[in-house]
């Protein structure tokens, strides 16, 4: 009888520079990481992971977000709306395409404590997509704490991914 085993990847970094990312209370305002191909490793998923550095006294009960987007063609060919699969800062059109994009994680922002730097605790990027990854994927992050991310390092590519593919033996 065959035994299928799940092999874990070496955890890649995502490009995505959140240093002095600024606020925006509708999340329509945020930025995007540079597109991770899925087409040669063909992972059956990604877990992501990583940190999130909020800046100086930042207002409390608000929040950071994580959204991830797929798609089966580079988004260098065919953008989704402002997102063309580059790190840089960007603002959507609308929030009708925020809730396009799929939710990946959230962190609260409890208090007004300046320089805290929250976890963003692994999720599955082929669970957002109905359990397949996309051939091209990334990530669209914005907070509404009022202030401008930290300009530190944790918010310098702070956002890893680890792929996961399975073996039969």
């Amino acid at each position: 009888m065959a035994t299928v085993n799940v092999s874990y990847a070496t955890a890649a970094s995502i490009t995505i520079d959140l240093a002095n990312l600024a606020s925006s209370g509708t999340f329509v305002s945020g930025r995007e990481s540079n597109q991770i191909d899925n087409t040669s490793n063909k992972y059956m998923d990604c877990l992501v992971r990583g940190e999130i550095s909020v800046g100086t006294t930042p207002t409390a009960n608000t929040a950071i977000a994580v959204y991830v987007w797929g798609s089966n063609v580079s988004l260098a060919t065919t953008p989704i709306d402002t997102l063309d699969g580059v790190d840089s800062a960007e603002t959507l059109t609308n929030t009708g395409i925020l809730n396009a994009l799929r939710w990946g994680a959230s962190v609260a922002v409890p208090a007004a404590t300046s320089d805290v730097a929250y976890e963003i605790l692994p999720f599955s990027v082929a669970s957002r997509f109905g359990g397949v990854m996309p051939k091209f994927w990334g990530l669209y992050v914005a907070h509404s704490t009022g202030v401008n991310l930290r300009n530190n390092a944790v918010n310098t590519n702070g956002l890893e991914y680890v792929g996961i593919t399975y073996t039969v033996a």
